[in-house]
């Protein structure tokens, strides 16, 4: 008796480990289409708003420009209770070799897990490209689709988002992800956390087979984990005008702090499981951009730049003990004078400071597993600093001059990397 109990123990605990992403009326349908040409997967969550636009657009797309492929719309939803699934599900798509499908994902609970169930989708249709779009869009457009599949069908594997971006929009991108990728990976991908890319046969069957899907990239952090893995994979890499970003409405001087946890802290992880091969990277080099360019100025917008120099002064007074532990004792310094700036045009901290801030935590992330997300956390507030800095940097610029000023940080971060390889190894050997 003894013995049943534990095998009903045994099945119900095998029972919810998800061999698929799918649930079964999703793959079902998935069993009876065979093959598709093309895949295109929308992750979505709290998207009732938005979600009819984007299919619509990607439908558009399709028909427009791929009107002989058998094409896929998956919309794989993170567990929506507004009306997102349902508004998703009504909305008719008039056309015989498009099939959309809509349903909760099986999995962690994160964008990740969403795109894995379209890689799943690819992988099982044999699809020759696959194409993913978030789900809150409000600025695509047709051509996106053509953008990034057309790559695609010319043998690159992995097709990078490239917006025409508000020199104050992105701040993430400009300050760290774009930074760190060029400068650890060698390779530029202006956009690596950008949410809409194009992916190959190849690779999206690389990505699904990956064990990666317990873990929190299927959470998040996914965006700039499908571009690492493409560039150390050795797939072949380009980048699609996409024109104007432009998502559903969201302060763009709101708390930013949650969403650098994620995306920093993907990267820092990234970054130990491919030490060996960052390590050994010298140079970066220019990634193609492919694509009509699509003519949108983006809308410019204010930050407040108070408020992230209130958040700096007050991190000062809850972890200025903690940045002495991590940060140079020259840089604390430089900190503490920032602190008691008066006037909010002279508040500037200095591309090095900040390369030697951001390259000294990966090393405290590295050295201290049990207390890295608490780590990180002390280094919102620097970061709030970082752009409250680049606020007045860029104020009087125009787009291609704040470009200009983007690309010089960003070799900043490549010209001082032998200091992060030295520390680095210092705290490996020391143990």
């Amino acid at each position: 008796m003894h013995e049943r109990k534990q095998e009903d123990a045994t099945a119900m605990t095998t029972a919810t480990r998800f061999s698929t992403t799918l649930r079964d009326h999703a793959r079902k349908t998935i069993e009876r289409l065979r093959y598709a040409d093309i895949v295109v997967g929308i992750p979505s969550y709290y998207s009732g708003e938005s979600i009819v636009h984007v299919i619509r657009t990607v439908a558009e797309g399709l028909e427009r420009y791929y009107p002989d492929a058998k094409a896929v719309i998956l919309v794989a939803d993170g567990g929506s209770t507004d009306d997102t699934r349902e508004i998703a599900n009504l909305l008719q798509i008039h056309s015989y070799s498009i099939e959309k499908i809509v349903t909760i994902y099986r999995g962690l609970p994160g964008k990740g897990s969403g795109l894995r169930a379209a890689f799943e989708v690819a992988n099982f249709l044999k699809a020759k490209a696959v194409a993913v779009f978030d789900s809150d869009l409000i600025s695509i457009k047709p051509e996106w689709v053509r953008n990034v599949i057309d790559p695609l069908f010319k043998g690159y594997d992995f097709v990078a988002p490239y917006y025409r971006r508000y020199k104050l929009d992105g701040t993430i991108t400009n300050t760290i992800a774009y930074n760190l990728t060029r400068a650890l990976y060698g390779q530029r991908v202006r956009q690596p956390i950008g949410g809409d890319f194009g992916i190959s046969q190849k690779l999206a069957k690389y990505y699904f087979d990956q064990d990666v899907w317990e873990t929190d990239v299927a959470r998040f952090g996914i965006d700039v984990w499908m571009t690492t893995t493409a560039v150390v994979g050795g797939f072949k890499l380009c980048q699609a005008r996409l024109g104007v970003k432009v998502h559903g409405e969201k302060d763009p001087g709101a708390d930013l702090g949650p969403m650098f946890r994620q995306v920093v802290g993907t990267i820092f992880q990234l970054m130990e499981t491919n030490a060996g091969y960052w390590q050994k990277v010298r140079r970066s080099r220019d990634v193609p951009v492919l694509g009509e360019e699509l003519e949108q100025e983006p809308a410019p917008f204010e930050i407040d730049q108070a408020g992230l120099i209130d958040y700096f002064r007050m991190g000062w007074a809850n972890f200025s003990g903690v940045w002495q532990r991590v940060i140079e004792e020259k840089d604390v310094e430089r900190l503490r004078d920032l602190v008691s700036v008066a006037r909010r045009e002279d508040f500037y901290l200095p591309v090095e400071t900040w390369v030697r801030i951001v390259y000294r935590y990966a090393r405290q992330f590295h050295a201290t597993p049990r207390q890295r997300f608490k780590v990180l956390d002390t280094m919102v507030p620097l970061y709030n600093a970082r752009v409250a800095s680049l606020i007045n940097e860029v104020r009087d610029k125009n787009p291609d001059d704040s470009e200009r000023l983007f690309e010089a940080h960003a070799r900043a971060f490549e010209t001082m990397k032998d200091y992060l390889i030295k520390i680095w190894d210092e705290e490996v050997h020391d143990g």
